[in-house]
């Protein structure tokens, strides 16, 4: 997959301006500043429909602007694409090939994209909904029908949750093997899926891990919870847990279990990565995470997806700048970084400077 140009208007600091992009490495070079991240925000936000960045779309639009819009021309497996995204203070809409996309599940599969940059180290330190947010964004983009579950399984979850504050308890215990029903249908297809990642992530990982640190580290990475057995078996396990529990539920005012509540285990040298790592064993840890994330999307899509590394070389040391460098050949690769020389090492790329969100021939 290869994104081709990319067009902005009044997204972020950019007026309005394109961009072209090559197979292989591309530097978005420049200082500080001037708009380089939030280039590489637009191409990850048009493949998932998700900034990594902002949680608001409204907080792309440029200031003083009542909209922004976006698009990125790409090539495929299944040929030339064209995804366009135009938003507004009151909402958003989302073109394919011309097309209006009326659900959001639509966006996904289409581009695919990996987006590493410092803050990403979230994924080690912070808490476990760092880790489900890397799940399900990764999972979503490669399946529709988890991006769906997750969905409805959100909803379902809030109305239990809002059911349990309810001092009606007659009506709470009548109600809430309903709404558990639904509940676990989706939490089985959620707990199943990721635990079926995770089992492709692992391994990988650890490998990456070894290559970037030249074998000083090991890395093993695990679900919180092993989940085994199928999606049914899965389903009737969560449902058990959650009768089992509502006393608990009902005192707390929330569901306390479910695949809301699940973490990833990560150590490095059999030591807990998220309490004890060093800064720099934080950095290489999920870093190691999402070069593997890049080849599980070539091994279950069938191509590569572009890889985005923002302002990720100056949090490396040397040694670790060329082995990143080397495993990113073969595919496309958007890196931002103040000087494109102190990156490359010999190597080609299409070097392009931004300046006060403007692209420097």
């Amino acid at each position: 997959m290869r994104i081709k140009n990319l067009n902005l208007k009044n997204f972020r600091n950019y007026v309005e301006e394109s961009v072209e992009f090559e197979e292989g490495l591309n530097v978005l070079f420049g200082k500080n500043a001037q708009g380089k991240t939030n280039c590489a925000e637009a191409v990850f936000y048009l493949c998932t429909g998700i900034s990594p960045r902002s949680k608001r779309d409204k907080q792309l639009i440029r200031h003083g602007e009542e909209c922004a819009e976006l698009s990125a021309s790409a090539y495929g497996r299944y040929g030339d694409i064209k995804i366009e995204a135009k938003i507004t203070e009151n909402g958003r809409e989302f073109k394919l090939n011309g097309n209006k996309i009326t659900k959001n599940a639509e966006i996904l599969g289409n581009l695919f994209s990996v987006f590493f940059s410092p803050h990403e180290l979230r994924l080690i330190q912070d808490g476990p909904d760092e880790r489900r947010r890397f799940l399900n964004v990764s999972i979503s983009q490669l399946s529709r029908p988890y991006y769906t579950a997750l969905s409805r399984y959100n909803k379902i979850l809030e109305q239990r949750n809002n059911l349990l504050k309810s001092r009606d308890l007659d009506t709470v215990y009548d109600s809430l093997p309903v709404w558990d029903e639904q509940l676990c249908k989706y939490a089985s297809i959620l707990a199943f899926k990721r635990a079926e990642y995770i089992e492709m992530l692992a391994p990988l990982a650890s490998d990456a891990h070894s290559y970037l640190t030249d074998g000083a580290e090991e890395l093993k990475i695990s679900p919180e919870k092993k989940y085994k057995g199928s999606e049914k078996e899965l389903e009737k396990r969560l449902f058990d847990e959650l009768s089992n529990n509502y006393d608990r539920d009902i005192r707390l005012g929330y569901t306390a279990s479910g695949p809301h509540r699940d973490d990833i285990d990560i150590e490095i040298n059999g030591v807990d990565a998220k309490n004890f790592a060093s800064q720099g064993q934080t950095r290489t840890c999920a870093l190691s995470i999402k070069l593997v994330e890049v080849e599980i999307f070539k091994e279950l899509s069938g191509e590569y997806p572009v890889l985005i590394l923002d302002d990720v070389m100056s949090e490396l040391d040397l040694p670790r700048r060329k082995k990143l460098v080397e495993r990113t050949s073969g595919l496309q690769t958007i890196l931002t970084c103040t000087h494109a020389e102190r990156v490359l090492y010999g190597k080609s790329a299409n070097k392009i400077k931004i300046e006060n969100g403007a692209v420097k021939k």
